[in-house]
């Protein structure tokens, strides 16, 4: 027979009661994770480079809503450039040595086409060509510009025996003979177009007059321009 009292094997024992009633296991007491690097702890530094953030992001934003509005108003206008003369001294072109004798004097007219802005003009640089051949270049004064105002600017290159190629020098050589040719008149300034206090950052101005024509005189005399005032393509 079997002995009531004795416990069957192979089962845990009953838990044994505590003083208190409690169970004798203890719960799992709640354990605090490491905060890793990704936490949701306040970073008083990473905040503060997000405000810095945000606030260059709305100056800038601020500030070129501001330039906006002040460039609808004024509204630039580039300036327009014309060849009104240019004459054409002691001219000699040498097919042998490939080369090229004169004097051209060149004179502009400026007109600044802006009701509110004035402008001013520095770095001041021409150059003449014959095709793509290059003969001479000067640097003109700088000089400014009232609105609505026209100014006279004159250039003068001068080449001695200058070299300019068997291709260019055979070509001013063959227009001679013809009695007139046609040059081409660059001229490059760095511009400044002012209103008061406000002043809009300094560009590059290109101008290109092409196709100047020139009647020549004999004996390499003194020639003039030719078809009247060249109008010149203006970019900024």
């Amino acid at each position: 027979m079997t002995d009531p009292t004795r416990p069957v094997t192979g089962y845990p024992a009953p838990p044994y009661a505590q003083p208190n009633g409690g169970y004798p296991y203890s719960a799992n007491p709640t354990q605090t994770q490491p905060r890793g690097p990704y936490s949701n702890a306040y970073n008083p530094r990473a905040a503060f480079i997000r405000r810095f953030v945000g606030a260059m992001i709305a100056l800038f934003v601020i500030v070129g809503c501001i330039l906006l509005v002040v460039w609808l108003i004024l509204r630039p206008k580039v300036p327009d450039f014309r060849v009104d003369s240019l004459s054409l001294s002691n001219f000699n072109v040498s097919s042998a040595s490939q080369s090229v004798t004169g004097t051209w004097s060149v004179g502009f007219m400026v007109y600044n086409p802006n009701k509110k802005l004035s402008i001013r003009y520095d770095d001041v640089e021409s150059s003449i060509y014959y095709g793509p051949g290059f003969i001479s270049g000067t640097r003109v004064p700088p000089f400014a510009q009232g609105t609505k105002d026209r100014t006279s600017v004159n250039a003068t290159f001068s080449a001695a025996n200058s070299f300019v190629g068997a291709s260019v020098a055979r070509g001013i050589d063959e227009a001679r003979a013809r009695g007139s040719m046609s040059f081409n008149v660059k001229l490059l300034a760095r511009v400044e177009f002012r209103r008061g206090w406000w002043r809009l950052r300094r560009r590059l101005l290109r101008v290109l007059c092409s196709g100047v024509a020139v009647s020549l005189s004999s004996k390499g005399g003194l020639s003039s321009l030719a078809g009247g005032s060249r109008d010149c393509q203006v970019v900024v």
